[in-house]
């Protein structure tokens, strides 16, 4: 700079600047810095942070690609034990027995020719998580017992993954 320009005032020296950096005279970084202000982000900087997003969301999928199964599988094992099993329940206090292989699981929901019934039990077809109808089965035709199932990821029934 010379004498002329160092005793303009700031003012005047700051819109020289931006005529020469407009100009080509001065690199624009120069004029960044010394107006002490900055107005975007770099494409560099935006593409730093598209990456460092997509890693951390590619680190919790594979964390929490697992968990869905599980879930399924905890669901299908709390209706089994839970809103089924009450339902059997409250259909033998009130009928004296369980419902037969024949009448399986439709009979909680509707009792016709049915003594004693009181129900509904359940409001509708309980369908497990796969998207099929649970399996009812008795030991016969005064069971005592009963067992419900669901058919489990593959929707076949009496393979490996049956849930109990």
């Amino acid at each position: 700079m010379n004498k002329a320009t160092s005793q303009q005032p700031l003012a005047t020296r700051e819109q020289q600047h931006r005529t020469e950096a407009r100009h080509g005279l001065l690199p624009s970084g120069l004029w960044r810095v010394a107006s002490g202000s900055r107005r975007a982000f770099t494409l560099a900087e935006l593409l730093l942070v598209v990456v460092i997003i997509g890693v951390l969301a590619g680190m919790a999928a594979l964390r929490l690609s697992g968990r869905s199964q599980d879930a399924r599988i905890a669901r299908a094992q709390a209706d089994l034990k839970g809103e089924i099993a009450a339902a059997i329940d409250l259909f033998e206090q009130d009928t004296g027995r369980l419902p037969t292989n024949d009448e399986g699981l439709k009979a909680l929901m509707s009792g016709e020719g049915i003594d004693g019934w009181k129900g509904p039990y359940l409001k509708a077809p309980p369908i497990d998580p796969w998207g099929t109808e649970y399996s009812y089965q008795t030991d016969g035709p005064d069971a005592t017992t009963y067992h419900v199932l669901s058919a489990g990821p593959d929707k076949k029934l009496q393979t490996a993954d049956d849930i109990k």
